[in-house]
C-alpha cells in the first residue's frame, strides 16, 4: 500500500452497483465525488430497523423500569447518534475513510492500534450480535420446517446469511446508496406489520412488581442509557460512507441526514420492544425476544417476519463489513479492499458460531453492548472534538504521508494527546461501568449508577484538548 496517494494520479475506480468495487481507501477525487446528503437517511434507516432494538427494548422492562421511565431513557438514549452525524461530514472533508482520518488524532502508528480495537474489535462484535440474531430466529423457522437440531439450524442460517452479507459489501458503496431505500421501505411494512399484532396485547397500566425508587432507579436508568447510546457510539465508521459526497455538500444536511436516519427506527421499534416485554411474561421473555414474538404473531407472518430479520441483517452487516475492510488497510495490512472484505467476514462468522454454541441473544446483546462503550465512547469523543477544533478541515494527501517528519508522524508516529485521550478516557468508562460480571468501584461506589458513557467521553475530549495544547509546548490540533 502506498505511502502517498495523489487523487489525480490514484487508479480509476468505478463506483456503480452493478460491479464490485475495487476502491478501498485510496482517496476519492473530486470527479467521483456524487450524490445527495439526504441519500444517507435511507443508508442508516435500513440497518436500524431491527429486531435488536426489540431486544433491547424489552431489556428496559427486564431491568425494572415503569413504561414511562423506559420510554424517556429510551429517547434519550438515542440522542448520541448526532456523533456518527458530526463524524460524518469528515468524510467528504478528507475524501477517504474514518479509519485513516483518524492518524490525525493518534498519529501514523498510534492509529493503528486504535483502529485495531474501534474498526475491528467493534465491527466483529457487532457482525457477531447480528448475525447471532437471525440466526436464531432463522433456526426456529427451520424447526417448523422439520429441522430441529439445535446447532445445524443456526449454523446453517449464519453461514447463508454471512455468504450474502460479503457479498453486498464486495459490491460497496453504490449498492448500499441505491439498495437500502427499498430496503428501508420493505422493513418498515414487515415491522410495522408485526408491530400491529404486538400492540393488542401491550398493559398499557404496566407496573413493575417492585417500582424502582432512589439509587436503584438511578441505576437501572443509567444501565439502560448505556446499553442504548453503545450503539450510535460504536458507528466510528460513519465517514467511509459518506467520503464519496461533493466537498461542498452542507455539513448540516450531512450530520441532520445520518444523525435521524439511525435515531428514529431506534427509538420507534425500541420503545415497541419495551411494549412486548409488558405483553408476554418474564419467563416468556427470558427464553428469548423472538420466542416471545413468534407466540404474538399468526402463523402467515412468522416466516416473513424472519426472511425480514435476515434482509435487516444483510443491511446492517454488509455496511459494517463493508467499513471494516478499510479498517483492515489503514492498519496496514497489504491487502485490496475485496479480500480484506472477505476477511472480516470469515472472522464474524467463526464469533458468531461460536456465541450461537453458547449463550442465548439477549445476554449476548447486553453484555457486549455494555463492554463496548469502554473503547468506543472515547474515540467518538476524541473524534468529535478533533473534527470541532480543526473546523472539519483535513487534508487528504497528507494522511497518506506515512514518512518520518510527516505531518502526522508526531512523536515517534504516536500522537500522546490522541492515546493518551483513549486510555486516559477508557479507563474512566471502566471505572464508571456497571455489568452482571464487571463494576467499577466509582460505579459501586454511588450504588451501581452507571455513569461510563458521559464521564469517558468529557474526561477524554477534555485530555486531548489538554495535551493538544501543551504537548511539546504546542497544539497538534493543527
Amino acid at each position: 500500500m502506498p505511502t502517498s496517494i495523489d487523487p489525480a494520479t490514484s487508479p480509476a475506480f468505478v463506483d456503480t452497483a452493478s460491479r464490485p468495487e475495487t476502491r478501498g481507501i485510496e482517496l476519492v477525487s473530486p470527479s467521483d465525488r456524487h450524490g445527495r446528503a439526504r441519500d444517507l437517511f435511507w443508508v442508516w434507516a435500513a440497518p436500524n430497523v431491527s429486531v435488536l432494538n426489540f431486544t433491547i427494548g424489552a431489556t428496559m422492562i427486564l431491568l425494572g423500569l415503569e413504561l414511562w421511565q423506559a420510554i424517556l431513557v429510551i429517547v434519550a438514549g438515542s440522542l448520541p447518534w448526532v456523533f456518527p452525524g458530526i463524524l460524518a461530514i469528515a468524510g467528504p472533508a478528507a475524501g477517504t475513510s474514518g479509519s485513516v482520518i483518524t492518524r490525525a488524532l493518534y498519529g501514523v502508528i498510534g492509529n493503528k492500534l486504535v483502529v485495531t480495537f474501534t474498526g475491528w474489535l467493534i465491527s466483529a462484535v457487532f457482525l457477531a450480535l447480528n448475525w447471532l440474531a437471525s440466526s436464531f430466529m432463522g433456526a426456529d423457522l427451520l424447526a417448523q420446517s422439520g429441522l430441529t437440531d439445535p446447532v445445524l439450524g443456526p449454523v446453517l442460517v449464519t453461514v447463508v446469511v454471512s455468504a450474502i452479507t460479503v457479498l453486498v459489501a464486495v459490491y460497496g458503496h453504490a449498492l448500499i446508496i441505491r439498495s437500502y431505500s427499498v430496503i428501508t421501505i420493505v422493513l418498515l411494512v414487515v415491522f410495522l406489520a408485526v408491530t400491529a399484532f404486538i400492540l393488542p396485547h401491550v398493559d398499557w397500566s404496566y407496573r413493575a412488581a417492585e417500582p424502582l425508587d432512589g439509587v436503584a432507579l438511578w441505576s437501572a436508568m443509567t444501565i439502560g442509557f448505556t446499553i442504548l447510546a453503545s450503539t450510535p457510539l460504536s458507528y466510528a465508521n460513519s465517514p467511509d460512507i459518506a467520503r464519496y459526497l461533493p466537498r461542498s455538500t452542507r455539513p448540516s444536511h450531512i450530520i441532520a441526514a445520518t444523525a435521524l436516519g439511525g435515531a428514529l427506527p431506534c427509538i420507534f421499534f425500541t420503545i415497541v420492544g419495551a411494549l412486548l416485554a409488558t405483553a408476554v411474561s418474564e419467563t416468556a421473555m427470558a427464553a428469548g425476544v423472538e420466542t416471545a414474538l413468534f407466540d404474538l404473531l399468526p402463523a402467515w407472518l412468522g416466516p416473513i417476519f424472519v426472511l425480514a430479520v435476515i434482509v435487516n441483517t444483510v443491511a446492517l452487516n454488509g455496511m459494517t463489513t463493508y467499513t471494516s475492510s478499510m479498517a483492515l488497510q489503514a492498519v496496514g495490512v497489504p491487502i485490496r479492499r475485496i479480500p480484506s472484505a472477505i476477511v472480516v467476514g470469515l472472522i464474524g462468522t467463526a464469533l458468531t458460531l461460536y456465541l450461537v454454541m453458547s449463550t442465548n441473544l439477549l445476554d449476548a446483546v447486553n453484555l457486549m453492548l455494555q463492554f463496548l462503550v469502554i473503547v468506543s465512547a472515547p474515540a467518538m469523543a476524541i473524534f468529535t472534538t478533533d473534527i470541532i477544533v480543526r473546523r472539519n478541515r483535513y487534508d487528504g494527501v497528507a494522511l497518506f504521508d506515512e514518512d518520518r517528519g510527516g505531518p502526522f508522524w508526531y512523536t515517534g508516529g504516536w500522537s500522546i494527546p490522541g492515546i493518551g485521550a483513549v486510555v486516559i478516557g477508557g479507563l474512566t468508562t471502566a471505572l464508571c461501568l456497571s455489568t452482571d460480571i464487571w463494576s467499577g468501584p466509582i460505579s459501586e461506589a454511588m450504588g451501581y449508577v452507571d455513569l461510563s458513557v458521559p464521564a469517558g467521553m468529557i474526561v477524554a475530549a477534555g485530555v486531548y484538548l489538554g495535551l493538544s495544547k501543551t504537548s511539546l509546548g504546542r497544539s497538534t490540533l493543527r
